[in-house]
């Protein structure tokens, strides 16, 4: 009965696992002791933490256990990028029905393992208990190189908005699997697969990027996060906001018809989807900024009313074309 976890045992299962992962210069002890031991050159460590749950944020019948592997590693060192840092450590936590096939759990392994091998980081440690719901929890840490973090809240009025990676494709994806409609490949792939831009994290940390994230919960809901901590207000233009041939492809299939009702379809998707996992961020004006980096937008004085919203502190601190836009993104505990 060794075809399931549970009948394969935790601690076997570990060693199967573990033996998957290769190292890296930054790990001074990986797995098997009572901790990890990672090399902390700059003297400071970017550490964070997110979670995956089956049926919340991923379902088996759509993603194979590989993909699950690479979004797990994907939505993690976004972050670390997100904060100009360089990838370097995971921690993973795995928790999962006895039932579950070791096949699954070696398929996990084999997409963490791949990612980090894009994204630059080594898995250093975890732990493994039984639950009725699979749940994956990782603990992400990345290197600072000696500069300094990029913050959200040093935006300042003036300041250009721009974004590199993809955005749409993932909220086009989720919207094709919910449907059951086999739509465009890249749609499906980023939802299942994020791509994040690991290393121009750091290159929009050399260019002095004054705010930064990666965009998880949809563009508009998280440049509000930049607002409220920076006291500022954001416009972005739809104009700039170009989708991606493939978006344009999904939103058609979705039911949007004629060019101009798929490219407001599209743009509107770019504006709240999430999980693509892109960078955004805020430039000090004249930044010559390389072709991946897309300006979308500028950072206003607060005391510039605009319709829709008031201040930074109030509910639309973002807006599109200088109004409030009708869906800002992903909240996990809004009702509806």
């Amino acid at each position: 009965m060794q075809n399931t976890i549970g009948g394969l045992g935790e601690f076997a299962l570990i060693t199967r696992v573990t033996s998957q992962f290769p190292t890296t210069d930054d790990v001074i002890l990986g797995p098997g002791d009572d901790a990890a031991v990672v090399a902390a050159p700059d003297g400071r460590t970017v550490a964070t933490t997110d979670l995956l749950v089956e049926g919340r944020h991923f379902r088996r019948e759509w993603s194979t256990a590989r993909d699950v592997g690479h979004r797990a590693v994907a939505q993690n060192f976004a972050d670390i990028a997100a904060m100009g840092a360089r990838p370097t450590g995971l921690l993973i936590g795995f928790a999962a029905p006895s039932d579950l096939p070791v096949a699954w759990a070696e398929e996990f392994t084999a997409g963490v393992r791949d990612e980090c091998a894009v994204a630059g980081g080594a898995v250093v440690g975890g732990d493994m208990v039984g639950s009725d719901t699979l749940t994956i929890a990782v603990t992400a840490l990345g290197d600072l190189q000696g500069r300094a973090p990029v913050r959200r809240d040093g935006a300042r009025p003036g300041d250009v908005v721009a974004y590199t990676g993809h955005l749409g494709l993932s909220a086009a994806g989720l919207a094709l699997l919910e449907r059951g409609i086999d739509g465009p490949a890249e749609c499906l792939s980023e939802h299942r697969r994020p791509s994040p831009p690991y290393a121009r994290g750091v290159e929009a940390a050399r260019l002095g990027a004054t705010a930064m994230l990666d965009v998880s919960d949809g563009l508009v809901q998280d440049l509000g996060h930049v607002c409220r901590a920076g006291g500022v207000r954001i416009d972005l233009d739809s104009a700039a906001l170009r989708p991606h041939p493939a978006l344009l492809e999904a939103v058609a299939v979705l039911g949007a018809e004629g060019p101009g009702a798929a490219a407001e379809a599209a743009v509107a998707l770019m504006v709240a989807g999430g999980e693509d996992h892109a960078l955004v961020a805020a430039f000090p004006p004249g930044t010559a900024l390389p072709g991946h980096w897309h300006r979308i937008g500028s950072v206003t004085d607060p005391a510039a009313g605009t319709p829709g919203g008031g201040g930074a502190g109030d509910e639309n601190p973002v807006t599109v074309d200088g109004r409030a836009p009708r869906n800002r993104g992903w909240d996990h505990f809004r009702e509806g």
